[in-house]
């Protein structure tokens, strides 16, 4: 059973997702969906295929992990000390993003879209504080995870220093019963029902304020990892039932894609048998059924094989938090360039944009970021551990130890 002390294998699947999201954003530029800030003359279906699969889960398994990281910062420290260092570890760097990271990516886009002037011509229009992408340069871009976790733990602080209190003993012990037998995975289903029937109505969009559905789902996942880091039997019986969770993720997986690629879908009018309002509901439905599926599954596996230190793991969990603030900066900077050559395959300027990527934002982070406080504060860092004293110890006492064990 677990411990209240942090389990290794939850920082190796953060470790883990935040690689995904790199494979991810290095991808957009090169797949025919709309709405990517730079884009390759020429697209890739498979690529896209590849992160329609990666998009089900990646997020998913982040706020699940959040939720985890939610209940250890809880640890011993009142609400408001607690969403103090919330505030530091994430307002901060969100505005960070906001002004100095997040910037370059727009003006890349501008560009490439035929703007002329330079950075410092065009920066001060971020402060008009008009929204992108509706003419305007204020945006957080990618780091609206960071903006909605914030979000999230500001306004579940209380809930949360309750649930660690003796005062939730009793919550505690019910939710053990969830750990018998398969019961663990009760915990899909207000995530589910809530993305079939409100996911049509709102589209996810990243921007807070249209993001209803989004808003709301994402929060289930944040909420489930706290409540199995509560409840240890919960972890427990995600470790002992992961090829069950593999087994609904994979199904789901199968027929959720048979369908798509046979246009057997709500959408298609040529389907028309097919767009019975319960067909619809249920091809819905599959979405976040994989999403859990998969998310609980790497848990679970994770759990059984990850949970295991290393000595980089450390520095990889420092680092991987500034790397995601900095990764799709860099991306869109690169493939300004690169989609520019003509004689060069997708495949070719993928990879590329894969391993510049991790090789400037790593550097970034180790030259740049890590040696200095201001930097480490910045980006949402703790301090620098300062090293301990060194206590001298009089040559007398030595020698009269030596003589002693003599």
């Amino acid at each position: 059973m677990e411990t209240t002390q942090r389990q290794t294998y939850l920082d190796w699947l953060r470790i883990l997702s935040i690689a995904g999201v790199l494979f991810f954003h290095s991808a957009m530029p090169f797949v025919s969906e709309d709405g990517w800030h730079i884009k390759n003359a020429e697209t890739s279906n498979l690529l896209m295929e590849s992160n329609h699969f990666l998009h089900l889960f990646r997020m998913p398994l982040l706020f699940f992990i959040s939720g985890t990281v939610s209940y250890y910062m809880m640890q011993r420290r009142s609400t408001l000390s607690f969403i103090g260092l919330r505030f530091r570890r994430l307002f901060i760097p969100l505005l960070v993003g906001i002004f100095i990271i997040v910037p370059p990516q727009i003006y890349m886009e501008r560009l490439a879209h035929g703007y002329k002037g330079s950075f410092w011509d065009w920066y001060p229009s971020v402060f008009n504080f008009v929204p992108y992408p509706k003419g305007g340069s204020f945006s957080w871009h990618h780091l609206w995870f960071i903006a909605y976790l914030f979000i999230y733990d500001l306004i579940f602080a209380p809930v949360f220093a309750w649930m660690i209190s003796p005062k939730s003993d009793v919550f505690k012990q019910k939710l053990a019963v969830l750990a018998k037998g398969k019961w663990a995975y009760l915990l899909m289903l207000p995530g589910i029902i809530w993305f079939t029937f409100t996911s049509w109505d709102y589209p996810e969009t990243n921007d807070l304020i249209h993001d209803g559905s989004y808003f709301v789902y994402w929060l289930f996942f944040l909420l489930a990892g706290f409540v199995c880091k509560l409840q240890p039997k919960l972890m427990d019986s995600l470790e002992r039932n992961r090829r069950f969770a593999l087994t609904i993720g994979f199904l789901t997986l199968v027929m959720w894609e048979v369908m798509r690629w046979n246009k057997i879908e709500p959408q298609h009018e040529e389907n028309w048998p097919f767009h019975h309002i319960l067909f619809s509901y249920a091809f819905t439905a599959l979405r976040p059924i994989i999403a859990w599926g998969w998310v609980l599954a790497l848990v679970g596996y994770g759990k059984h094989y990850f949970n295991r230190s290393h000595k980089v793991l450390n520095y990889l969990n420092q680092a991987v938090y500034p790397f995601y603030i900095l990764h799709q900066t860099v991306i869109v900077l690169i493939v300004y360039y690169i989609v520019q050559l003509r004689n060069e395959s997708i495949l070719s300027k993928y990879i590329y944009t894969v391993g510049i990527t991790f090789f400037v934002s790593v550097l970034i982070y180790h030259l740049l970021i890590r040696p200095f406080a201001l930097m480490r504060f910045l980006f949402g860092m703790k301090p620098k551990d300062k090293p301990k004293p060194v206590t001298e110890v009089p040559i007398g006492e030595i020698r009269s130890a030596a003589t002693i064990s003599a």
